[in-house]
This record gives C-alpha cells, structure tokens and sequence, in this order.
C-alpha cells in the first residue's frame, strides 16, 4: 500500500518548483514527443517506399522476361521458317567461295595415319545470299547454326531453287550436288593422258577454257602434301597426280575446282600401304609417279606391267640409263611414231638414253594399275625389253638376247 504522505509531499515540492525549471522541463517532453512523431513518420515513409521499390523491380524483371520471350520468339520463327510469305528464289554457289583444307587423319586410337583433305565453302557469302533473298532474317544467328551444324562443309557448288517454307536445316540440305540444277557433263580421263591433253578435253565439253587451265596449274595453292610448293608457277608440278576417271563437272565451273577434283581422287587412292612400300623401294612417292607414268606409257596390257617395272628398278639400282623412248616423247607432243634421230640427241633431261636417273617429273597421269606396278615390280633380272610385230613386249636379261630376238623378227 503506497505512503499517502511521501506522495503528497513530492506533489508540494512539484508545485513550488520555479518557473524557469518547469519550463524546461516541458521543453524537453515536447522534443520527445516530436521525436516520437518523426520516427514514426519515418517508418511511414520507409513503408510506402519499399512497396514503391519492390512494385517497380517486379515490373523490371517482368519487361526483361518479355523481352527476352519476344525475342526468342522471333530467333525461332527464323530458324523454323515460320510466318513466312510464300515464294521462291534462285540462289547460286559459285565454285569461287568453295576451298580445299587438309587436316591429320587418325584411326579408332587416335593415331594419325595421314592426311585427309575436304572442301569448305565461305559461310559469310552464303548467308548473304540467303539474307538479300529474304530466306533469313538474322545474319548471325545463321552463322552460328552453321558453326554448331559443321555446315560449311555441306555445302556444294550449283545453282539452287529455295522456298520460303526451308527452315535453316533444309536450307542447308537443299544446297547441295544432289539438288543443283546447273548443267553437268561427264568426262572421261583415259590413263595415260596428260595434263595438256585433260586440259584440252576439258577445254572441249565445255567445263573451262584451255588457257584458264594451264594458269591454274600454275597458280592455284592446291593444298596437298604431295605437291611440290617450290614449282608453283609451272604447270609440269601436277602432272602425274590428275588421276584418270570419269568425272561429272559442271559446265562452266571454275578452273581450280575441276582440276581439285582430279588432285583429290588421286589422293583417296594413295593409301598407308602403297606410301610403306615406297620407303621400302628407296622411292619418293614422286618417284614412284614417274616410275609409274613410264610404265603406264611403255606397257601394252596389265601382264606386262610389273616386267616394265622391274626393268625400270633394275636399271636405276644399276645406275644405268634408263633408255626409255616415252620420256623423249613427252616434250614433243605432236609427234607421232617413234622418236627421230635429231630426238634421241637431244640434250634435254627428259631424254634417257642420255641422262641417268628419272625424268624430271611424270611423262603422263597413270592409272592405279601402273602406280602398283611401280610399287610392286617383278623379281627379274631384267634389263631390257622389244616389242614384237604384233605390240607384244618381250623382256631380256642381255643385249645379246634382245639383238638375237630382233634379228629374228627381221628376218621374218
């Protein structure tokens, strides 16, 4: 129970309490109070403000998730070819934008067991003339399919009719050999011929002009190991290696690309085995071309050809000259028949009745017949060989026996 008299007591002194004091004293439960009302106010503010905050980040986020749903929206309508007016166009690939690449070959293990070579086209022209068509609205994002699709090496070299309706994958399947509508002729390549003789057939059925040959042979960065980089300028340097087929091309193409497609089979059909075999010839694989072009000029019929061969081998192990009349022939084209005597004096390398050694390069593009003559002559002790009234090669280990057998057929 409270003290009534100590209560009422303070409550006196309180009443006795001077002016100036209790005027202070109000002074400081005003300031309180207002400090009170302030915070209070505050919290008021700071309350409004957050809702204000937060009301506008939901709004940000929610304008960047349309954004973004807009715009994927129309990267996939591009890629699918969707709400697309109906038509079509014509778009051509030019022999011109197409290069050739060679990159390591490897087997299951990872190994490298040679090289590889294949054809890439220019994607930036590509996408440009599916652009300025109005097959595609996105240049970039047309590339980038390419780069993930590994497309720039679908495509082929034509003249292509596209539709609206093409999404990119069918843009890009629609671009190649199998759809071009540009004219096509097939051209046989006999064994034998040279690069001089291709040229003017191709020259003939109408897939590139002679002389735009000969300057691409000479010029053009064929990139394939096995041409020499030290005679670019000399169209001699392919000889030997345009292997001889038949070969569809298109009328008209590019000089570069009609003679790669024969540089190019040449190289499918050089495998590991027939380069091993080289090494164990001593013969380069240059070597092993002009060995196989002699043959391929000297032999009558596939019997005869490992005999040429290893006549040829026998002569070089021997240090011998080769006597070879085809060699001399080489170098005068439009000779027909045996070489005249004025040839076979000829100070030239390419004349091996003079010279030891190979010819400076092939005489002539073998087939794959000769090339595995060359690589696989016979076990003979053979150093010379006649033909017979009836173009039959018979081979001798001597003179002797080749001047006995020529009198014989001399002598009827």
């Amino acid at each position: 129970m409270p003290d009534l008299n100590k209560l009422n007591e303070i409550f006196k002194q309180a009443d006795n309490t001077p002016v100036e004091n209790k005027t202070i004293i109000s002074m400081i439960r005003d300031s309180k109070k207002k400090k009170i009302s302030d915070e209070k106010a505050i919290k008021k503010h700071e309350k409004k403000t957050g809702c204000l905050g937060g009301l506008m980040y939901f709004m940000f986020i929610s304008c960047i998730a349309v954004i973004i749903a807009v715009f994927a929206w129309m990267a996939a309508s591009d890629v699918l070819a969707l709400n697309k007016k109906n038509f079509e166009a014509v778009v051509t690939l030019p022999e011109s934008i197409f290069t050739t690449v060679e990159t390591d070959k490897t087997d299951e293990n990872g190994k490298v067991t040679g090289t590889q070579s294949y054809s890439v086209c220019d994607i930036d022209y590509v996408t440009d003339q599916l652009y300025d068509n109005g097959f595609i609205n996105y240049k970039w994002l047309f590339k980038f399919y390419c780069n993930l699709s590994h497309a720039e090496k679908k495509f082929d070299p034509g003249e292509y009719t596209l539709k609206s309706s093409y999404d990119y994958r069918a843009l890009v399947q629609n671009m190649r050999e199998s759809t071009a509508s540009l004219g096509t002729v097939d051209v046989l390549i006999p064994e034998g011929f040279t690069l001089y003789e291709i040229f003017e057939r191709f020259d003939e059925e109408g897939v590139a002009s002679y002389d735009d040959l000969i300057a691409s042979a000479q010029n053009s960065n064929f990139k394939y190991s096995f041409l020499d980089d030290s005679m670019l300028g000399d169209e001699t340097r392919l000889e030997g290696f345009l292997f001889p087929d038949t070969y569809q091309f298109y009328i008209g193409m590019e000089p570069s690309s009609a003679i790669n497609k024969l540089l190019q089979t040449f190289y499918y059909k050089i495998d590991a085995d027939m380069l091993k075999q080289c090494d164990n010839l001593g013969y380069t694989l240059y070597d092993a071309i002009k060995v196989a072009s002699i043959i391929e000029k000297e032999a009558g019929d596939d019997s005869e050809r490992a005999y040429v061969s290893s006549v040829i081998r026998n002569r070089l192990r021997s240090d011998w000259q080769l006597g070879m009349d085809s060699t001399i022939l080489y170098i005068h084209p439009e000779h027909e028949g045996e070489p005249d005597a004025a040839m076979l004096e000829e100070d030239s390398p390419y004349n091996t009745r003079l010279h030891r050694g190979l010819p400076p390069t092939p005489i002539c593009n073998p087939g794959l017949a000769s090339i595995e003559a060359a690589l696989n002559p016979a076990d003979t002790d053979y150093y010379y060989f006649m033909s017979d009234n009836e173009n039959h090669l018979h081979f001798f280990a001597n003179s002797n026996e080749m001047y006995a057998f020529q009198a014989e057929l001399e002598n009827g």
